[in-house]
């Protein structure tokens, strides 16, 4: 049995029902007269008030913060939101939520997810009106209409590069018992998904192209040359982002299926494919985890992030087995799970070293997923004493101390912390309702709650309860505790109240991972290449380190390497050992071997040398935005016709660049001596969304819609065979 660690660290003086003390700060609550609660911490001191809801614990602390979280709610609670970047930062009337202290505007993903947590539950008008407000027509007149989740502004120009839209579905999901929204759901559903399948599929991997949700700062969490780069970004695939998609066909096929739609079997056969193609690209069994992300070449990358792998579990893409693998192999600091691992030492505190408390929810309800109670109480406890010394559900925290600042000269951070911030908030409350009192999404209350926890919530009381709008819920202590886990014995409903007889259980309960390496070795350069006759010499700079040839392993761990001979060409990565065996992300690419360049104007024309697969892309340079922000990536489609074979029609992107660049690549087959023809056609990105007229941060929006780059040579490249389709 595990002690939780804040009730460890408490002093004899506060008792721990009512207090937290960690690394020297000390926060602790009172109950008021009137019914709310007085919080004193390091923050100094907050007056909370009686709140709507309640629940009654031995525990102030618990009790009062679950308070905390509700004031925080109705401080996020607005009838208008802005942005700087929208409307020229005037207010635009919303009766939704904002984001938070320091953020007055609505995002997609932050509220997807929000509401995936609970917050539908608690303000259905507020999370439709959100969704919808995120949700838009098409303006470009020379694309298809239909309606779709807006990605917002991100990385080399938004959609295509990140894709993680689709969490609007998780979020919406929940409240499809409104006609008129479920409505709207299913034709953005539709819309959507064909759109990504057009745009963002990959049929060769079976995989959705696109960043990692949330992680959308990209030297905090891809490799650092990514910084003026992007390509490999919108060429590469995250787990979480594909169990979005997976989450996003599983709800059409359900959709479908309620309304006799006949493409509920393509949903379903769609979704079981992406399982398959998720467990079977991502798995990476040395570590007995889920990798974050894999290159557009199958690249396996070591780098693995908390939400990704929550959802994978939480969503039923991970088995059992994997699931409870995953839980015990990712490892854990005293404050709290990082949301990615390793860590890097050359980038400051904000995704890099840190604790996001709606990542812990989401970590929490994987561990409820599996019976682990001491993962269960380990969440609970971060959630508990982050929001008690900071005074209001934060943004962030950093790792090894919890802090919401940490001075380290140019490292410092988190580099933004915002109080009350929204997904933040919506944690809280979920650990509440769902991480104690086992209250699912359907009504079900299902609790599992550690014995670890029994003496700061039951004190000496035999039964805790929650009070939510038209119900209420009362667990039950069972009177003798042997075991690890208390889960529902016996349930009894009296009107709108839920009586739950709580019973110990024994359940699997590996040990936290701790004691992990921090971080991951410097990412060293791209290979030096060198012929030998026909052979190759390939040299990594910076000792022990791994060869990656067209995204597969090559050889033993070393220096240097000598490839064989071969016709196509290839690409060449290499990444560095350290501490652990953890592997550095990849360097950038040295590709060698022969290629045509073709300029001029469109149609243009090529004749294959020898029957094989083969690469296209374009020279390219997209000055529309910045590369951090902006909804201007270039989105075009090649249409490749060549004799003896079917046309086919690949989308191209060409994200903001800092310069000259390669776009992403088109692969295909080709036999030898057929005529080749290769057409440069319209695409779509977000600036063709109607919503997007109010975007007055840059190019593409309130000037009209912007889908074009400056477009140079075509070049193709013979590559290994048997990566493309016929």
């Amino acid at each position: 049995m595990i002690a939780p660690l804040f009730l460890l660290a408490s002093l004899a003086a506060t008792p721990p029902q009512s207090g937290v003390v960690w690394r020297g700060q000390h926060a602790e609550i009172a109950r008021s007269t009137d019914g709310g609660y007085t919080l004193r911490g390091p923050f100094g001191e907050r007056n909370i008030p009686a709140p709507a809801w309640s629940v009654q614990t031995a525990s102030p602390l618990f009790d009062g913060l679950f308070a905390m979280a509700q004031e925080d709610l109705r401080q996020d609670s607005v009838d208008a939101i802005r942005d700087d970047a929208f409307d020229r930062g005037h207010a635009m009337p919303c009766h939704c939520f904002e984001t938070g202290a320091k953020w007055h505007y609505v995002w997609t993903r932050d509220l997807a997810y929000s509401v995936d947590l609970g917050l539908w539950r608690f303000d259905a008008a507020r999370s439709r009106n959100g969704l919808l407000f995120k949700l838009s027509g098409v303006r470009a007149k020379d694309a298809p209409q239909g309606s779709y989740p807006m990605q917002d502004t991100g990385s080399g120009g938004s959609w295509p590069i990140s894709t993680d839209r689709v969490v609007w579905f998780l979020g919406a999901r929940h409240l499809l018992g409104d006609k008129v929204f479920a409505d709207k759901v299913w034709q953005a559903l539709n819309d959507t998904l064909a759109q990504d399948r057009e745009y963002a599929f990959d049929a060769r991997l079976g995989l959705y192209r696109g960043e990692t949700s949330f992680l959308d700062w990209r030297e905090q969490s891809y490799p650092e040359w990514t910084k003026d780069n992007v390509v490999f970004i919108a060429q590469s695939f995250a787990l979480s982002t594909n169990v979005l998609h997976y989450e996003a066909l599983r709800l059409a096929e359900h959709m479908a299926g309620k309304r006799g739609d006949a493409r509920a079997h393509d949903y379903g056969a769609q979704a079981a494919a992406l399982k398959a193609a998720i467990n079977a690209r991502f798995w990476r069994a040395d570590r007995g985890m889920y990798m974050s992300y894999i290159g557009g070449d199958g690249l396996p990358v070591d780098a693995y992030d908390l939400l990704g792998l929550s959802l994978a579990i939480t969503s039923g893409v991970a088995d059992t087995e994997r699931s409870r693998s995953a839980l015990a192999h990712y490892p854990v600091w005293p404050a709290g799970s990082p949301v990615i691992w390793p860590e890097r030492a050359d980038e400051p505190i904000y995704h890099n070293r840190a604790i996001w408390p709606f990542v812990s929810a989401y970590a929490l309800r994987a561990a409820r997923a599996v019976d682990d109670p001491a993962q269960i109480a380990f969440q609970i406890e971060s959630l508990m004493r982050g929001a008690a010394l900071s005074g209001s559900n934060m943004e962030n925290y950093e790792l090894e101390t919890q802090a919401t600042h940490v001075d380290a000269g140019k490292l410092s951070g988190p580099v933004v912390d915002s109080p009350r911030q929204l997904w933040s908030v919506a944690a809280y409350l979920d650990m509440v309702s769902e991480g104690v009192f086992g209250l699912g999404d359907d009504g079900r209350v299902e609790p599992k709650l550690p014995v670890s926890l029994v003496p700061m919530l039951f004190g000496k009381q035999d039964r805790i309860a929650l009070r939510l709008p038209g119900r209420r819920i009362v667990l039950q202590r069972p009177k003798t505790v042997r075991g690890n886990l208390l889960v529902a014995g016996s349930i009894r409903h009296d009107g709108t109240t839920v009586t739950v007889a709580l019973k110990v259980v024994d359940a699997p309960s590996p040990p936290l991972r701790t004691g992990a390496p921090l971080y991951a070795p410097p990412t060293p350069p791209a290979p030096a290449v060198t012929r030998n006759g026909d052979t190759l010499r390939v040299r990594a700079d910076g000792g022990r380190s791994v060869l990656y040839v067209d995204g597969q392993r090559f050889g033993d761990v070393g220096a240097t390497w000598a490839l064989p001979p071969s016709p196509a060409s290839r690409c060449l990565r290499v990444t560095r050992l350290g501490e652990g065996n953890i592997e550095s992300f990849p360097s950038a690419t040295t590709c060698v071997g022969d290629e045509t360049r073709i300029e001029g104007g469109w149609p243009r024309t090529w004749t294959a040398p020898v029957s094989g697969s083969y690469r296209a892309t374009l020279d390219y340079a997209n000055t529309h935005g910045p590369i951090n922000t902006g909804i201007t990536a270039a989105v075009k489609r090649l249409s490749i016709r060549c004799a003896g074979s079917r046309e086919r029609s690949f989308p191209i992107v060409m994200p903001h660049s800092v310069g000259d660049q390669r776009s992403t690549a088109a692969v295909f087959d080709a036999k030898a001596g057929a005529r080749c023809t290769f057409s440069l056609q319209a695409g779509f990105n977000m600036s063709g969304l109607a919503n997007f007229a109010h975007y007055t941060g840059g190019e593409g929006g309130s000037s009209g819609p912007l889908n074009d780059a400056d477009v140079g040579a075509l070049r193709i490249t013979r590559i290994p065979s048997a990566t493309a389709k016929p």
